[in-house]
């Protein structure tokens, strides 16, 4: 069975980093889960809010929970808002159905676990997020 390793997530969270300081966005934070919505690795980078670990852990959270980038889940929020309201309330408000989190998946399409970030636009988290996946060698989806 494959698992998100420590260096794996360590690798998404570097490169995330670099791609985010390139790009010239403001400092964030970047929480990387398992396959389970358990915290493997986090960053809050210099200058990032004190709500960035909450943001990013709940736009990962919600994407390994419900197998789809966040983005999708924005979008299906807005088709169906009563539910997602009534799951971010029955999860105790872990689920955070913005952009900003991808799934990080193996090349077979095995869901390993979920990165999200905060600190930029949902655009922007999303990108650091998606290039830390491939920096790592694995698949974002």
């Amino acid at each position: 069975m494959t698992q998100l390793t420590l260096a794996q997530a360590n690798t998404v969270i570097t490169a995330a980093l670099a791609h985010s300081k390139a790009a010239g966005y403001k400092p964030m934070g970047i929480v990387v889960l398992d396959d389970a919505g358990n915290l493997k690795a986090f960053v809050r980078e210099d200058g990032a809010s004190m709500f960035r670990f909450d943001v990013a852990q709940a736009k990962a959270w919600g994407a390994v929970g419900m197998g789809a980038s966040s983005r999708v889940l924005m979008q299906r929020a807005k088709d169906n808002p009563n539910f997602f309201v009534s799951l971010s309330a029955t999860s105790s408000g872990k689920f955070l159905p913005q952009t900003g989190a991808v799934l990080i998946k193996d090349a077979a399409g095995t869901v390993l676990g979920a990165v999200g970030a905060s600190g930029g636009t949902g655009d922007e988290d999303e990108a650091i997020c998606m290039a830390g996946v491939a920096a790592a060698g694995l698949v974002s989806g």
